[in-house]
């Protein structure tokens, strides 16, 4: 794997909350706010031009179970600049993600941790918020879009702002290196990964 081309790339989906869902989830979660609803598409062209092929979120949403079953599908309030959750600003995780045709859907529990409060606030607040994955990979230039290549590896699902410029967070990126990449995912991840290449196989 080429580190000077890896690049952090996120995606951005809106999220939709009527006071009468937040209080059925509260209701039926035990006072927890669960979300629901797609959290990626493949084969669509996103706001900036980027296009994630099925076949490499369905490579990754496969491996990603393995972090759901663990409970270290985490996630920030906010992108940072960085491949690196930082425990400090968790604000969910993600209790399920799954593929339905070109659509990735996720069930999502917002945290009682500092970042979490906030975003439950802005929520109840009635503020449209986004989920945002965050990964690291490459991209190709075909047919005047940025089509995501095989290297990309997803690491999880942000909870953002609506960008008032289109594509803000998603054009957002910087270089990283394999020494960053590899605080993320430790030996049984990486195994578990080779071991799912080799069952696609």
């Amino acid at each position: 794997m080429s580190a000077k081309n890896l690049s952090v790339l996120r995606e951005w989906t809106p999220i939709k909350l009527t006071p009468e869902l937040i209080k059925e989830s509260r209701e039926r979660y035990d006072g927890k706010i669960m979300l629901s609803g797609i959290i990626q598409r493949a084969n669509t062209l996103n706001q900036n031009g980027r296009v994630y092929p099925k076949s490499i979120l369905e490579r990754e949403i496969m491996n990603y179970q393995k972090l759901i079953q663990e409970n270290r599908a985490l996630g920030e309030c906010d992108h940072p600049d960085s491949s690196v959750i930082e425990l400090k600003n968790v604000s969910h995780i993600v209790r399920e993600a799954y593929m339905r045709g070109d659509d990735v859907y996720g069930r999502i529990e917002i945290l009682d941790t500092p970042s979490g409060k906030i975003i439950q606030s802005l929520i109840e607040s009635g503020v449209t918020l986004g989920i945002s994955s965050r990964g690291v990979g490459s991209t190709s230039s075909q047919g005047g879009n940025q089509v995501v290549q095989d290297d990309f590896q997803l690491i999880c699902f942000d909870m953002v702002s609506e960008p008032s410029t289109p594509g803000a967070f998603m054009l957002k990126e910087h270089k990283i290196n394999k020494r960053e990449l590899d605080k993320f995912f430790n030996q049984s991840d990486k195994i578990d990964r080779m071991f799912n290449d080799i069952l696609r196989w």
